[in-house]
């Protein structure tokens, strides 16, 4: 399918997505959302691919914010329609990805690019990394995860700072307070995510699957991670490839997953 705000490039078994609007520093409106929304199910299905890299084109930005002018004069329904719908579109179905998602964040992250990079699993940093939810300054909140996902991932103290400041840190600051993973040079920025994601590759699909839906359950209201993780870890005693995986380590081979 051709996307007029999105490129998509298949290198088997990684998919990298990325955000094309260089000229609005790559920032996340309507259209865009909906392009990765479809985006993101294509590959989902695609059990050629098993991992997913988003970025956003060029050196500068990741994704620089939401497009403010398209929202600057919705009345209160109108936000909380568009809060309620790129949740589900786009933030949300990030993070309910079956498959890793690793967020290539080379520049810019604010607003709506930040809450993106924080609904990936896996966050890498190039070093003119730049991360902020500048919201309050323009008189709304961070709408599309950024009160959960920060506090979830740096911790209560540090989400109220950078949200209630506005400000940015630099990417060895979100790597100390854990919101990036690593922190490389922009050149190598994408090789190291594709590198890790060609580790990731090597292990079995339907284990990594199980691994991803445990660990977000601990995030969920009313939901017990320990018996996700207990009913998880049985089912893969049903699949193929556990019993690849344990034949081929019995055997010292290399295993040959088939994601089955």
């Amino acid at each position: 399918m051709a996307f007029e705000n999105i490129l998509v490039e298949r290198e088997e078994p990684i998919a990298v997505v990325t955000v094309n609007r260089p000229k609005q520093m790559n920032a996340l409106n309507r259209a865009t959302i909906k392009e990765l929304n479809t985006a993101l199910n294509e590959l989902d299905e695609d059990g050629a691919i098993q991992v997913v890299i988003i970025t956003g084109a060029g050196e500068k930005a990741f994704v620089a914010g939401a497009d403010i002018k398209e929202f600057s004069n919705f009345s209160m329904e109108e936000g909380k329609s568009l809060s309620a719908d790129g949740h589900k579109l786009l933030f949300d179905r990030v993070e309910e990805m079956t498959k890793p998602v690793i967020a290539a964040v080379n520049g810019f992250a604010l607003g709506g690019g930040l809450e993106l990079a924080m609904a990936a699993h896996i966050r890498i940093g190039s070093d003119n990394a730049r991360l902020g939810l500048p919201e309050v300054s323009l008189g709304v909140i961070p709408g599309y995860g950024g009160t959960q996902r920060l506090a979830q991932l740096a911790g209560k103290g540090k989400a109220m700072e950078m949200i209630t400041s506005a400000g940015m840190i630099k990417a060895d600051e979100a790597k100390d307070c854990g919101l990036l993973n690593n922190v490389v040079p922009q050149p190598e920025l994408m090789q190291t995510c594709k590198d890790l994601a060609g580790r990731i590759a090597k292990n079995s699909p339907r284990a990594i699957s199980a691994a991803l839906s445990s660990v977000l359950a601990n995030y969920k209201d009313g939901v017990n991670g320990f018996d996700k993780e207990i009913e998880e870890f049985g089912k893969c005693f049903g699949t193929e490839d556990f019993k690849e995986g344990t034949s081929a380590f019995l055997n010292k081979e290399k295993p040959n997953f088939k994601g089955k």
